[in-house]
């Protein structure tokens, strides 16, 4: 593991992240986020088809994926309101806000996923 990557590591886990200051090197790094994910996904949807046999083999998982996007957005939520009581960039703030509403969003959809894991597998027996 290269020197730079390491000690990348070592302050990430004490909560230390980088920040760029060029868009070519945002744009590397969000396409490396995207395909080191693809990577570890590649098998998933063999995975969850065994997995998954019916509507209740489902809801822990999204009930999971939910609670972390929940603790994501409450987070952002927090930068949001940092960035408008220090009056950054009104861009900034806009797709701050945006992502937001997307994340509380995402958030109600996943948890009426969850809600129709119940009703199904209700209705079913």
């Amino acid at each position: 593991m290269p020197l730079s990557t390491l000690i990348e590591s070592a302050a990430a886990l004490v909560g230390w992240r980088r920040a760029y200051t060029d868009t070519t090197e945002v744009d590397g790094l969000l396409t490396e986020q995207t395909e080191t994910v693809r990577r570890q996904a590649a098998n998933h949807a063999a995975l969850a088809t065994a997995k998954n046999g019916d509507a209740l083999d489902v809801q822990p998982g999204v009930l999971d994926v939910r609670g972390r996007v929940l603790a994501d957005v409450l987070y952002l939520e927090g930068v949001l309101v940092g960035a408008r009581n220090r009056d950054l960039e009104p861009e900034l703030i806009e797709r701050l806000a945006d992502v937001v509403d997307h994340g509380h969003e995402l958030t109600e959809l996943l948890a009426d996923t969850v809600r129709t894991t119940a009703a199904v597998n209700a209705a079913d027996h």
